[in-house]
């Protein structure tokens, strides 16, 4: 499928209640893994230690942290949609976000969208999309949630 582009709010509300596609996987690293720990001063052991989480983890191996599985989304949605004539882009908000699978390290993550709703506020487009990040091969995603944008379109 190919990237969508969108230059307007009338442009974007012609997509309300339908499916605006998926990005391509994103192969989650112990490297991006150590940096978000660093970044986020988060090194939980279940995150940062492969050869404890061997022995000691259900999971047999790190972990992502659920807030970096989530910080990749805007990524991954520029890979869906393109915006033209935006002077600014406000990230207004996160509804029903649910972490429902733990990304392995070496995992693939990949976004699909769907939009909720778009509303024009006073010429700015309020902009809610349902999104599910799935995890390669797995049955069950790593999260669910309602993301909500502002637009500000010129």
């Amino acid at each position: 499928m190919s990237k969508l582009v969108i230059g307007s709010y009338e442009e974007f509300a012609a997509y309300d209640g339908k499916d605006l596609g998926t990005s391509d996987y994103l192969k989650i690293t112990q490297d991006q893994i150590n940096l978000f720990a660093d970044a986020t001063l988060d090194h939980q052991w279940i995150h940062t230690d492969p050869e404890r989480a061997k022995t000691e983890s259900p999971f047999k191996s790190t972990i992502a942290h659920g807030y970096l599985t989530l910080s990749v989304l805007p990524y991954l949605w520029e890979q869906i949609a393109e915006f033209h004539n935006v002077k600014m882009l406000v990230n207004y908000g996160i509804d029903k976000l649910k972490f429902m699978e733990a990304v392995r390290v070496d995992s693939e993550v990949r976004l699909h969208a769907k939009v909720n709703s778009i509303m024009n506020l006073r010429g700015i487009t309020k902009a809610q999309l349902d999104v599910t990040l799935e995890i390669k091969d797995s049955k069950k995603p790593a999260l669910t949630a309602t993301l909500i944008f502002l637009y500000h379109f010129e």
